[in-house]
């Protein structure tokens, strides 16, 4: 028995944003062992030539440009790098968000919600636009959104945060629906509780609610968003679209 060794996304180029650090660094990782090029956007200098360099230095091909999602010539900027280095743009998968200190109906200022517009949806926005022309050319493309299990149900103390990611499944399934004809894809990943920097840790009040709503009984790891994201951009989900996937541990099943 002969077994392929092809990877599945071989010849593809991924654009992810976000990508410096948790799900999105998996995310791209991910991706680039699987065959992709990556081109990652990620505000962070630093970190994003960390990812980059940690990429090349195990074989993979990797470019980073520094990247303010908010800015809309910013996101043109990496596409056309996209372009210029690899010659196509296949996969896109807008991870880049924001989560303040304080995101309640009572305690979110007006910059929190402008600042969760902006980098949430705006920044998904801006960066579907810039890789759309590119894919309807080739008639074929993935674009993957990173929402949040607050995308399909509420939170506690969580207004803004959660509106947004309620707007990106929104975005996603309106986005599905108008470009379907021209084969490309467009998708939302809806992760529960992922140990992330950010996370709560191991022992606080909050860590445990999160565990106890899952019926693994366990956090999620970024890797594990991942596989749902090579799942989306490989031909594997060719028949997959406007949907709003939850890895959750089955937070939104109960």
């Amino acid at each position: 028995m002969t077994v392929s060794l092809l990877r599945r996304l071989e010849g593809k180029v991924a654009i992810v944003t976000g990508a410096g650090r948790g799900i999105g660094r998996a995310v791209a990782v991910r991706l680039a062992e699987e065959g992709a090029a990556v081109v990652a956007a990620q505000r962070a200098k630093a970190e994003g030539d960390e990812l980059a360099g940690s990429l090349a230095a195990s074989g993979h091909r990797a470019t980073f440009v520094a990247t303010d999602v908010r800015d809309e010539r910013d996101c043109e900027r990496l596409a056309n790098t996209a372009l210029e280095t690899y010659g196509r743009i296949d996969i896109l998968c807008n991870n880049a968000a924001y989560l303040g200190e304080t995101h309640g109906a009572l305690d979110a200022s007006d910059e929190e919600w402008q600042r969760c517009f902006q980098v949430s949806l705006m920044g998904t926005q801006y960066f579907t636009a810039a890789a759309l022309p590119h894919m309807l050319r080739q008639k074929s493309g993935s674009i993957i959104n990173i929402a949040s299990v607050q995308g399909l149900v509420g939170a506690r103390n969580s207004a803004a945060y959660t509106s947004l990611k309620h707007g990106i499944v929104g975005f996603t399934r309106s986005v599905a629906y108008d470009y379907g004809p021209y084969n490309i894809r467009v998708n939302a990943i809806c992760p529960g509780a992922i140990q992330t920097r950010v996370s709560p840790k191991p022992g606080d009040e909050l860590y445990h609610r999160q565990v106890g709503k899952t019926f693994l009984g366990r956090v999620g790891a970024p890797r594990e968003v991942a596989m749902a994201a090579l799942f989306l951009a490989s031909d594997a989900a060719s028949y997959v679209t406007g949907a709003a996937i939850p890895v959750d541990g089955g937070w939104t099943a109960m």
